[in-house]
């Protein structure tokens, strides 16, 4: 992409009201423009992160053996009057009347839709077990909405359902996701911890929650020292007893571990940093299914109520965690697997033919080569070149100027450690299109 024909809004100011790094360097960069209260436009560079981090989520979910669909962001409230929730989730859900006077609401979560698309279908055992999921955007309407899309009011979020003959079964689905989960993270680079935690107003008796460490988080989380020593690669190739491993290691949010009376780790093992919630997942047994009737005729031909579970990824709040975990002064520092580009290519010489020639030629050989390239050709200084690719932090930045052409190289940045390299243009693309 040719930055004189993108739509890149970069700004060198900071944003008054952004109280947050990840809030302050979506401004800036030009990922996001606020369009009211807790809402935000998703801008061409911003919404190219949002799709590269659902794409994982989805590859992940589809590996896992869930199977996606496409629910509606609007609701009746008579799903919801089925399961008891409507009057109990209180005044985060936006709710409204149509036309008719049907009392609608715009779905925070999906558990009474998904329950009756299936209580439709499904009839007997052999039609178990199943685990359908959405990624779909969802509304609850904070108080106080802040910290951009961290607590926004509209937020995308991937929300995956299981239904099962069992309490066995059910928790094999659990664990199916929660390995899911560990190699959702890992996949971008994150290092998460699943903390165990409160099941809150979805109702069940077993959570967890992944948490993004982070020392601007907004919760403070003490675990075990060891959490820290599971490796990438363990979480890419995670089984059964990587979820026994960690879930026997001790993790909790404060509210949670102020409660314990008498801690199992250690004090010199006991670590504490801020975490970021960007996923929770849930076991609830028969909670909805009861509460709407949906049974199916299990083996003994006797009717039973299908085990249930939910798991939650929040896609456009992971956007703000991954910033909130790797950025530096400069700007963000995107891990590349969701990075929006690949390679910022920067002439540094616009007005001269040399470089603009050099510069086209790289920029047609990395996007033959299927390297996604953001080109900065603007007739613009150098140093505002070099600013504005730090700021929105693309992995790699090659730099064409007429000094290094004259001696037969280009300049190759790491955006993460700052490491440059002269380099051979014929070098410069086997080391990118490798």
């Amino acid at each position: 992409m040719r930055l004189s024909r993108y739509f890149l809004p970069v700004s060198k100011e900071t944003p008054a009201d952004a109280q947050i790094a990840s809030h302050r360097l979506m401004l800036r960069a030009g990922l996001i423009r606020q369009t009211s209260a807790g809402i935000y436009a998703w801008l061409p560079i911003g919404l190219r992160v949002l799709r590269k981090i659902e794409q994982i989520v989805r590859e992940e979910q589809n590996r896992a053996g869930a199977v996606e669909l496409l629910m509606p962001t609007i609701q009746s409230a008579d799903l919801w009057r089925e399961s008891g929730r409507y009057d109990a989730y209180g005044p985060e859900m936006l709710r409204f009347a149509d036309r008719h006077d049907r009392e609608m609401l715009y779905g925070p979560t999906n558990e009474e839709m998904i329950t009756a698309l299936f209580r439709d279908a499904a009839k007997s055992y052999r039609d178990l077990p199943r685990t359908l999921y959405h990624i779909q955007w969802k509304f609850r309407d904070e108080v106080r909405p802040r910290f951009g899309v961290m607590r926004g009011r509209e937020f995308l979020m991937k929300d995956a359902y299981s239904f099962d003959l069992d309490e066995a079964g059910a928790r094999a689905s659990y664990d199916a996701m929660f390995v899911a989960y560990l190699r959702t993270f890992a996949r971008m680079g994150l290092q998460a911890v699943p903390v165990r935690a409160p099941t809150g107003p979805i109702g069940g008796n077993l959570s967890h929650e992944f948490h993004i460490l982070a020392d601007t988080g907004e919760s403070q989380l003490f675990y075990d020292a060891a959490l820290e020593d599971v490796t990438r690669e363990e979480l890419l190739s995670a089984d059964a007893s990587t979820i026994a491993r960690m879930t026997s290691l001790y993790a909790m949010e404060a509210e949670e571990h102020e409660k314990v009376t008498d801690c199992p780790v250690p004090a010199e093992r006991l670590h504490t940093r801020r975490g970021i919630e960007v996923g929770h997942i849930f076991y609830f047994g028969t909670k909805y299914t009861e509460a709407m009737g949906m049974t199916v005729q299990g083996p003994d031909g006797q009717a039973l109520y299908p085990q249930m579970g939910s798991y939650g990824i929040g896609v456009s709040r992971l956007v703000g965690g991954v910033i909130e975990a790797s950025h530096d002064e400069a700007g963000i520092v995107w891990p590349e697997a969701i990075a929006p580009f690949k390679v910022g290519l920067i002439n540094l010489r616009a007005d001269d033919a040399a470089c603009a020639a050099a510069s086209d030629e790289l920029y047609a050989k990395l996007e033959t080569a299927g390297v996604e390239v953001l080109y900065d050709d603007r007739d613009e200084r150098g140093g505002a070149k070099f600013a504005g690719m730090d700021v929105i932090g693309v992995p790699w930045q090659l730099i064409v100027g007429p000094k290094g052409l004259a001696a037969g190289v280009v300049e190759l940045k790491n955006r993460k450690t700052g490491e440059r390299q002269e380099l051979s243009i014929e070098a410069a693309l086997a080391r990118l299109a490798g």
